[in-house]
């Protein structure tokens, strides 16, 4: 499993750039307010169990997003955030990875 995310980590950076580049910030904003708020927080630190994505860039949020709508485990709340990545379209990722990495550094 290790493996594969390795492998899907690698092929987003080579397409995470471009993501990065294409997403809407103000979109990547409104869906972050609408859901991730609630467990990254406002400043997208983390609270609890949940952990911060300050500091993450937008090829990490990209694959990891993605991993998770593929239903690979990646940690502890993945099962939570399966539930919650499902109806993502490539550009929604864009759009978060965009607004999460130019926002919370």
């Amino acid at each position: 499993m290790k493996t594969a995310i390795l492998l899907a980590a690698l092929a987003v950076g080579a397409l995470g750039a471009g993501e990065a580049a294409a997403g809407d910030l103000a979109a990547g904003e409104e869906r972050y307010r609408g859901n991730c708020v609630n467990c990254h927080g406002r400043t997208g630190r983390g609270m609890a169990s949940f952990p911060s994505i300050a500091g993450r860039n937008a090829e990490f949020i990209s694959g990891r997003l993605k991993s998770y709508r593929a239903r690979e485990s990646v940690g502890p709340n993945s099962a939570l955030m399966f539930s919650l990545v499902d109806e993502l379209s490539d550009e929604d990722i864009a759009n978060l990875a965009a607004f999460i990495s130019t926002t919370f550094r």
